[in-house]
């Protein structure tokens, strides 16, 4: 098959499955439709939540939530650009998860259920090149997603609360100079954090013909690294889990940018990402494809 295709005039390798037709056919789909959909509605349902509510962070408990958790939800009706992070804070830990394990999980196991991944091949796309198109359509939508929640975010809090300084937890404010850049670090940090559950996902859709096998494994043991990160019997041992540092971009939104906990969460977050990736692409390039 390799020297026919080789030798077949015109034949290109670098030139099958190409991104634009990747992006176009995962566009189409109702699952990113509606992934779209629930990410554009969130930030109108904290609207209204509050309006509901009353000043948000009212609860002087907060809940178990700590100190930290309620001086930031103190200050979302403060700006359009504090809604905005308010929106951030309330999702990375699980629903941006979501997205990101639904995009990178889905891809490759979904083809092998519909039975058209076997097709695929034939075209024929080398292996190599049928994931990596598959992985930078699914790492840009799933930075595509966890953009869209906070500028729908940023516009309907400007709309609600109008625009003016980030007001910052720990006192102070941003200006509007200042603030639009700290808000993309932000995004920056969350998408690099959540490589490790792209990682997963994307290694366990080319093990399974199952798409919600590898997205609810992913999901999963996102959730069981959370969980042990509370475990404080772990001590120090904690710091190589990548859900010690998702929050970590807090630091972002202080007075004085601290880059300590950001550069070692994305060193972690990297460092298991690229493991994982390399097994993806290790398994499938000796996987029997028979769907």
């Amino acid at each position: 098959m390799s020297a026919l295709t080789e030798s077949a005039p015109g034949y290109r390798a670098g030139r099958t499955l190409p991104l634009r037709v990747e992006l176009l056919r995962q566009l189409k789909r109702r699952r990113t439709i509606a992934m779209g959909g629930i990410l554009a509605v969130l930030p109108f349902i904290l609207i209204v939540a509050f309006a509901i509510g009353g000043t948000p962070g009212g609860d002087e408990d907060g809940g178990g939530g700590g100190g930290s958790r309620i001086n930031l939800m103190d200050t979302a009706t403060a700006s359009g650009a504090n809604f905005a992070a308010v929106c951030l804070f309330v999702s990375a830990g699980f629903l941006l998860v979501v997205p990101v394990a639904l995009f990178c999980g889905d891809t490759v196991a979904s083809e092998a259920s519909w039975s058209s991944l076997r097709y695929l091949l034939a075209a024929p796309v080398p292996r190599a090149r049928l994931l990596w198109s598959k992985l930078a359509v699914a790492l840009a939508m799933s930075l595509a997603a966890m953009v869209l929640l906070p500028v729908v975010g940023l516009a309907a809090g400007t709309a609600a609360y109008g625009w003016g300084p980030l007001e910052l937890p720990t006192g102070g404010s941003l200006g509007t100079a200042e603030t639009v850049p700290r808000l993309a670090l932000v995004i920056a940090y969350i998408f690099v954090s959540q490589l490790v559950t792209a990682g997963l996902a994307f290694w366990l859709s080319t093990k399974t013909d199952a798409p919600l096998g590898a997205v609810g494994g992913a999901v999963g043991l996102t959730i069981i690294g959370n969980v042990l990160d509370q475990v404080t019997a772990l001590g120090d041992w904690r710091e190589f889990l990548p859900a010690h540092w998702q929050f970590a971009w807090a630091d972002a939104v202080q007075p004085q940018l601290e880059w300590s906990g950001m550069l070692k969460g994305s060193a972690i977050s990297v460092t298991y990402a690229l493991v994982l990736f390399a097994l993806a692409f290790r398994n499938f390039s000796r996987k029997d494809i028979v769907s």
